[in-house]
């Protein structure tokens, strides 16, 4: 296919474009920082460094919450950025193809499709794949036969449980735990048993060794506030105090698999239980998570090769694939 194309993953936390130049995928962090409330001093990977540690007139901020867009704007300037940084300032006309969630409203999912017509990249062609079949395509799952499969995307804000046949969805459910759920009660729990505040780059990055941690039955060492003296310190966190930190969280992902599977056709739910669980997003890496899916469903887990490019990787094949091309569809207009 001799056609410039671009595939993007809009993560509320990473981005992730596949360019067809060279069958790359670029990932960066979908940051923003700016300085004064207008210039852009920052972003991607650049600006996350800074993040928690800018001063008062340099906010750095997320344009995406939830699994939609947030601020259109800056938005707008990271593609546009992005893409520069990916083909150099001489832009040449392309197809864009970007992955949307499938439960969230017309207006939310043509907010995508207008970010791109909006971003000044030469788009000659704004097509959009429904994330969850992204997904499963980039799970190497042959997602156009009748059997069922039910995908578990575990992001950064939200977690979307997927059930897909035939080419479709048959059933979605969006629900607002992530990663960034995750860091939270990692700070909350550490705030709680030790009177330790820390920030949510140190709670991510305990979070990402915890499997590390425990293979080498050793606590995190973390650097925080001390909230009685309210002095730098540092720390040893026991895992113990993680690992129930997240159950909740892994609960509530758990109960709303549960609620997907009752509303399952039976004969779908035949196809469930004998193939199981996908699991993917930069979330399902986390510590437990599988296991305890595994456990409270009583289905096994496959988990992505790639899980944090999977919806990446997904939508190379619907660029490079004519079988593919059927999943991916325009909403110019609103209309399908």
């Amino acid at each position: 296919m001799n056609t410039l194309s671009f595939g993007i993953d809009l993560g509320t936390s990473n981005i992730r474009i596949y360019n067809s130049a060279d069958d790359s995928i670029f990932i960066e962090k979908n940051m923003i920082a700016i300085e004064n409330k207008k210039n852009i001093f920052a972003y991607g990977d650049s600006a996350f460094e800074m993040y928690e540690k800018a001063p008062g007139n340099i906010n750095i901020s997320y344009p995406l919450s939830n699994g939609v867009i947030a601020d259109i704007n800056n938005m707008k300037t990271l593609v546009k950025f992005f893409i520069t940084d990916l083909v150099g300032a001489n832009m040449k006309p392309a197809d864009y193809y970007i992955a949307v969630p499938t439960d969230v409203t017309e207006v939310e999912k043509k907010a995508f499709y207008d970010l791109i017509k909006e971003s000044n990249v030469k788009a000659r062609k704004i097509m959009v794949v429904e994330k969850a079949i992204a997904d499963g395509l980039g799970m190497d799952i042959d997602i156009k036969n009748s059997q069922g499969v039910l995908v578990v995307d575990v992001g950064y804000n939200t977690t979307e449980i997927t059930i897909l046949s035939l080419g479709g969805i048959v059933l979605s459910k969006l629900i607002k735990t992530g990663g960034y759920r995750f860091d939270e009660a990692i700070i909350n729990a550490v705030r709680r048993e030790l009177s330790l505040f820390i920030g949510y780059k140190t709670a991510e990055n305990v979070k990402n060794n915890l499997n590390l941690l425990e293979a080498a039955k050793e606590s995190a060492v973390v650097y925080g506030r001390d909230i009685v003296t309210g002095l730098p310190v540092e720390r040893k966190i026991p895992t113990n105090i993680v690992d129930e930190a997240l159950n909740e969280h892994f609960a509530q992902i758990i109960d709303n698999i549960k609620v997907i599977l009752e509303r399952t056709p039976p004969e779908l739910a035949a196809d469930i239980y004998k193939h199981g669980i996908y699991l993917t997003g930069g979330g399902s890496l986390v510590n437990h998570l599988a296991e305890k899916i595994e456990k409270g469903t009583g289905l096994r887990v496959n988990m992505a090769e790639n899980p944090l490019s999977s919806v990446a990787i997904g939508l190379s094949r619907v660029i490079k694939n004519d079988n593919y091309r059927s999943v991916a569809y325009s909403i110019e207009g609103m209309g399908r």
